[in-house]
């Protein structure tokens, strides 16, 4: 029985998304017959410049613009016959010309800056890499970085200061995590990070820029609202826009590792193309199916949802990693991106990728649930394997037809296909107490289509800054899922000789469909010169239809007679939120800065159908939000804001279900149908300074949020006579949640960069809120339940020094030391206070022992305190290769490597929550030897990449240590 019909929702909620997208695209701005000014904006030598400020001031004008792709810039409906244009752009002197139309409706003039002398005498240091600072955008040039021939997009990464790579492929910047890559400003393979940096040539980049992105809404319209997205921005050298290049590598070596690997990349006008390739056993992930697919993102305020019956998420701080993905994975991938401009008004770009993964890992876990009494443990062994097949579509349509309109489209698939078989052996005991040992198998087959697409408009409606932009998404998921969940547990009653078993088999088929989306419709009123007014409307909706069957079965074949474990059950609600603001925002040459305030209704209509019986759901909120930004350009080179925004959280289908999930009797799970949605209130500070005279960098942030309405867990820990200790959880609305984190990077090169020095640091605070409930006796013997709050005080500190030697192309050497420090204090109990410290030693370098033999080496030492002896490893990584190379231009290579000479490659991690602490270690790929031979070509206008002195290699790099352990590269 279904309480909401879904049908008639959809039908209505789509009716509404057209019609308000068919009005705003109706909308008409006023025209005038007034003057035209049309220009182009280059250097010396001809060559175009983007983004520079462009003033036109007249007796009855003021208005300013942008150059834009090409250097054309244009001034539309100019009252005044005279007029001056003020020119401003990094690196050139500031120009002002007089003009007049002389009788004419219309101005063409092409408009040259010279360099300025004072910026070349700056910039001219050897062997600095340059950093302009633009707003939310750090951009860095690439041609002063010291990189052996055919380095990759990732070594480049590793010589930025405040950029930093993991092993693991993942990058921060400035202390964030970036999450998309863009090459030119368009996604590359839907945003996947790893693709572009291992895969694509550090040659044919002439700038990387590391962009807080608010979304389409604010590339377009420049009005920035809500929370970034950090995004890697890669800008393609225009010499390297004219042809193409290669990759292809095989190896084997011994414990039956293989790898085979084909890259092709072509860059011809308006064209773009790349192929990735890849069959291999070494771990070597070649996408990432995780990110979110590609398209207009819309306006902040939608809140975040429920998907299905699942649980929660948690909050916690990883150990250290040594380099690839934990266990064992056979992975096929093929992928490709294409993108094409087929004139100044339509482009087209987007990406197929397949991936095939086969992984088995072996892991052990410590896990402790805090509770008033007594804290209650969980030692795990566990063996999970799990085959995936992923597939991911997405395509992007942009067209301009004019100056005025600029209409995108963006559909998007994704399809993904999982099985599962996971063995987990526990033993749970409380205090000093054994209760029972758990066997629990899991079987899992899931089958998850999401299918989708997004879309905007932007029409300005005079030069003056009067614009209206609308947009809009819609996407549809679902998933079925079968598990068949086999629990045998072990229960002690008086002595480990006195045992008693039991057994359960439960079948449990899922089925979970969910239609969102919404639109966002904002209108912008210039004020005067340098301000606006701004009026926007926010629209979100997720719908969901979850059904649920179970059936539970004893050791021969009955049916438990159990409604707890037999049932079904139905849960279908909409969620919807209406969001409006009013911003004020006033932008020149030192300050910019937004000011506002935001109100969001929002209402939860839903029901559940619990074995025929009727249950609904009806709840509505409100919330009122300020909007803040500041920011102030000091210089050219330094630059401060600060931003804050609020989101509203609504709790996912498990927080809120009407119901008790059994799915697990030994941690059965209750949901709460009448949690408020929680708020979060997060505050950005950032500073950032740039000496180019001497190189230095200094990069600091400030980050912290208040979360009103937290959803928190309560666990109530109690012992079972059939099945053992249960740890049961439910939800509940609380305040007291609030977290804080402060990053640092400073950078100093000496002798032209041949020496660079780097410090950076980190401290968090997470004062994380929970309750736990245990069962206790009186003193006549009976029973009872005491609950208390629970306050875990988690603080992390981190400290990292790096020294790079680098005399010349190929010679580098990287020494660095971190240590970190992680402590958590539990107000219930201060037998539960966990500290575990961390040193972590590292040593990468290579160096050309001839023009063609390249000797490389990577040492990572790792000392831990404060993990259990079962968890706990202090490991050594050693990875080593010689490489010879071939052919005339080098661009051939034969390698033989060695991967964790000491055989000690292993992982470890701790995970904080409100009332938990997890330890755990899983395996990682291990000691092996490979013999690879690669081959690369490269034809760009100019030539051959790999004619000049030195040679394809290096740290990580192609035919590198960095390529060969993961997917490869050019």
């Amino acid at each position: 029985m279904t309480i909401i019909n879904q049908s008639g929702i959809r039908q209505t909620i789509t009716v509404g998304l057209l019609s308000i997208l068919f009005t705003s695209l109706s909308i008409v701005g006023f025209s005038q017959t007034n003057k035209r000014v049309l220009g182009t904006l280059g250097n010396q030598n001809g060559e175009p410049i983007v983004g520079a400020s462009i003033k036109l001031v007249s007796d009855l004008d003021s208005v300013q613009t942008s150059s834009g792709v090409g250097g054309l810039f244009t001034f539309n409906n100019i009252k005044g016959e005279r007029f001056t244009l003020t020119v401003t752009s990094l690196g050139f002197d500031t120009l002002q010309r007089s003009f007049a139309f002389e009788g004419k409706n219309e101005l063409k003039t092409p408009v040259s800056l010279n360099e300025s002398s004072q910026m070349l005498a700056e910039v001219s240091v050897t062997g600095v890499a340059p950093i302009t600072v633009k707003e939310d955008t750090l951009e860095y040039a690439t041609k002063d970085l010291r990189l052996r021939e055919g380095a990759l997009v990732e070594d480049a990464l590793k010589k930025l200061d405040g950029v930093e790579v993991d092993k693991d492929g993942n990058v921060t910047a400035q202390g964030e995590t970036v999450t998309r890559a863009r090459i030119n400003g368009k996604d590359f393979f839907g945003g996947d990070i790893k693709a572009a940096i291992q895969n694509l040539p550090a040659e044919i980049i002439e700038k990387i820029q590391i962009v807080d992105d608010y979304g389409d809404m604010a590339n377009v319209t420049g009005n920035r609202t809500g929370d970034p997205e950090r995004v890697l921005n890669l800008e393609i050298a225009p010499e390297r826009n004219n042809g193409d290049f290669g990759n292809f590598r095989v190896g084997g070596g011994t414990e039956d590792r293989y790898q085979a690997t084909g890259s092709y990349g072509m860059f011809k006008e308006g064209v773009q193309l790349s192929v990735l390739g890849n069959l291999n056993n070494v771990n070597a992930n070649l996408f990432d199916f995780n990110i979110r697919s590609g398209g207009a993102r819309r306006a902040p305020g939608g809140g975040s949802f429920g998907r299905g019956f699942g649980g929660g998420a948690g909050m916690g701080f990883g150990g250290p990693g040594f380099g690839g993905n934990n266990g064992l994975t056979n992975t096929q991938s093929i992928g490709l991106n294409y993108r094409q401009d087929f004139n100044d008004k339509l482009t087209m770009y987007g990406e197929y990728s397949f991936g095939h993964t086969d992984n088995a890992t072996l892991s052990n876990e410590l896990r402790e649930i805090i509770s008033p009494d007594a804290s209650t443990y969980t030692t795990s062994n566990m063996d999970n394997g799990s085959i995936g097949n992923d597939h991911r579509f997405s395509w992007n349509i942009e067209y301009k037809p004019d100056d005025k309109n600029y209409i995108k489209f963006s559909p998007n698939f994704t399809y993904r296909q999982n099985r599962a078989n996971n063995l987990s052996l526990s033993t749970n005991s409380r205090g000093q107490s054994l209760i029972n040992d758990l066997t629990n198998r899991q079987l899992d087959k899931s089958y998850t289509p999401n299918y989708g697409a997004s879309g905007l408009y932007n029409r300005r409606l005079s030069e003056k800054g009067r614009n209206i932009f609308i947009n809009f998404s819609l996407n549809t998921a679902s998933t079925e899922q079968d598990q068949e969940r086999i629990l045998n547990t072990l229960v002690y009653e008086t002595a480990v000789e006195d045992l008693e078993s039991v057994y359960q088999q439960h079948l449990i088929n899922l089925d979970n469909k969910n239609l969102n989306g919404g639109t966002t419709l904002s209108y912008i009123e210039p004020l005067g010169q340098y301000s606006n007014l701004e009026v926007s409307y926010d629209f979100n909706f997720a719908s969901y239809d979850n059904n649920r069957q179970a059936n539970a079965y004893d050791a021969t074949g009955i049916i438990i007679d159990n409604p707890n474990y037999n049932n079904n059950r139905a849960y279908d609600y909409t969620f919807y939120t209406h969001r409006g603001s009013l911003t004020y925002r006033y932008r020149n040459d030192k300050w910019n800065y937004s000011l506002g305030v935001a109100a969001q209704p929002n209402l939860l209509r839903g029901g559940a159908n619990i074995d025929g019986q009727a249950i609904p759901i009806n709840r509505n909120g409100f919330n009122w939000m300020p909007v803040a930004r500041v920011e102030y350009e000091m210089s050219r080179t330094k630059r401060f804001n600060i931003n804050y925004s609020g989101r509203a959280n609504e709790p996912g289908v498990t927080q809120i279900q009407p119901f008790t999930d059994y799915s697990n009797a030994n941690a059965p799970v209750t949901g709460n149908p009448n949690l408020s949605a929680e708020f979060t209130h997060e505050l950005r500070i950032n500073y950032r300074n740039f000496n180019i005279g001497e190189g230095n960098s200094f990069f600091v942030g400030l980050t912290g949020s208040l979360a009103e309405d937290k959803i928190v867990t309560n666990r109530t820990t109690f012992l079972d006579d059939s099945i053992g200790v249960v740890q049961a959880t439910e939800y509940l609305n609380t305040n007291g949640f609030y977290n804080t984190r402060g990053f640092y990077n400073f950078s100093k090169p000496f002798a032209n960069r041949t020496y660079t020095l780097s410090f950076n640091g980190m401290v968090a605070y997470n004062n994380n809120v929970s309750y736990t409930t245990s069962e206790l006796n009186d003193n006549t013997g009976e029973p009872y339940f005491n609950t208390a709050r629970n306050i875990a005080k988690n603080w992390v500190l981190s400290q990292g020094i790096n020294f790079r030697y680098n005399p010349k192309e190929t010679i580098e050497v990287t020494p660095g030391v971190r240590y970190t420090y992680n402590t958590t204090r539990n107000t219930v109990t201060s037998g539960s206070n966990r500290d575990v410290s961390t040193w972590a030693l590292t040593l990468n370098g290579s160096a050309n022992l001839t023009p063609t033999w390249i000797f490389g080496a990577d040492l990572a030492k790792t000392s831990n305190n404060g993990y259990t002896s079962s968890v706990g490893a202090n490991p050594m990584i050693i990875n080593a290769y010689v490489e010879k190379q071939f052919f005339k231009g080098r661009n051939g290579a034969i390698r033989f490597q060695a991967f964790d000479l000491l055989n000690e490659q292993t992982s470890i991690s701790r995970n904080v929550t409100e009332n938990m602490i997890v330890d755990s270690r899983s395996n990682r790929l291990a000691r092996y030897f490979m013999l690879s031979l690669t081959y690369r070509f490269s034809n760009f206008a100019g030539g051959n990449m790999f004619d000049r002195q030195g040679g394809p290699g290096g740290p990580g790099g192609p035919g590198g240590w960095g390529g060969d352990r993961r997917s490869g590269g050019f």
